[in-house]
């Protein structure tokens, strides 16, 4: 394992060009659940600088990285090479959860291009804290096929109204009871 000073040139070729990252989050407790969730999409993730990243949120079946988020803000994004040289890098840090309705959302939401997908409920802005890579001898090569399109055209079939039901029923807790989206911080 190596530990970088901050996310060099080099490192953010390698995070940009990755189809899939890795989220891993904790609530404080620790009776609570453990949580990583694989992110995707090209384009919804941006290096914003050496010790700063972000990623789009889109509305899913849970708010788990949300919900953590909110407890105490720790976070680590892992990145591996399914193809190419092996590699693996880890960025450990603080996130927090940024809003539609919040002030800045609009700033950060800047740095993902002109044609967003449907869906985004928050961006993740994530302080990193811990820049590291190792091997990745014994990840898999794999043949990279394509995004899936599921998730737009689930989205694309529903109004805002539906969106923001769904986003009550689903996203307000975590599976341990931790609050993440209210309806009055909900994305419209």
């Amino acid at each position: 394992m190596k530990l970088h000073e901050r996310i060099d040139e080099r490192l953010r070729e390698f995070l940009l060009t990755q189809p899939v990252f890795f989220v891993g989050t904790a609530p404080a407790s620790a009776d609570g659940h453990v949580n990583v969730s694989p992110k995707g999409m090209a384009g919804t993730f941006a290096v914003l600088g050496g010790h700063r990243v972000a990623y789009l949120d889109f509305t899913g079946s849970g708010a788990e990285t949300i919900a953590h988020l909110r407890d105490n803000g720790r976070i680590v994004l892992m990145f591996c090479a399914f193809a190419g040289p092996p590699n693996i890098v880890r960025l450990h840090g603080h996130g927090r959860v940024v809003l539609p309705s919040d002030p800045d959302f609009g700033v950060l939401l800047g740095h993902f291009g002109d044609e967003l997908p449907r869906g985004v409920r928050a961006i993740i802005d994530v302080q990193v804290e811990r820049v590291s890579d190792s091997c990745g001898f014994a990840v898999p090569l794999l043949e990279y096929a394509g995004d899936r399109d599921l998730l737009q055209r689930w989205t694309e079939r529903k109004n805002d109204a539906d969106l923001d039901r769904y986003r009550e029923r689903k996203n307000t807790h975590s599976i341990d009871g931790l609050p993440a989206l209210t309806p009055s911080r909900r994305n419209v």
